[in-house]
């Protein structure tokens, strides 16, 4: 691929990209106040799916139907001190609590489960 052409790609990519992390934040925001429930996992995956689909398919974005619990848990609080370089999911990641962050992981990880 050229390097006019790549560069091209990338940049078309950019609206698209800045559209869903906005998406993302905005519901990620409006779920701060939800009781925590049985529900509250739903609720934050639909964030993660915007880019990660949940049902383990796409491309380019790995999926993170099949991880684990404490794999998904360890991640996002990697992500959250800066220890895994990705802008997009630190920012995610700062926006959840701890136990905002442990529900999504059970949530996620029982999805995967449930595929097999």
């Amino acid at each position: 691929m050229t390097g006019k052409l790549r560069n091209r790609r990338v940049f078309s990519m950019r609206p698209v990209a800045r559209s869903a992390i906005a998406t993302g934040l905005v519901l990620l925001f409006s779920q701060s106040g939800a009781a925590a429930g049985p529900d509250q996992g739903a609720q934050l995956a639909a964030t993660c799916a915007s880019c990660h689909r949940l049902d383990g398919g796409g491309t380019g974005i790995p999926s993170i139907i099949g991880l684990g619990e404490e794999r998904l848990t360890n991640a996002l609080l990697a992500y959250r001190a800066s220890e895994r370089p990705n802008h997009i999911m630190h920012v995610i990641a700062l926006s959840l609590s701890d136990e905002e962050i442990a529900s999504v992981a059970r949530y996620v990880a029982a999805q995967g489960s449930n595929q097999r």
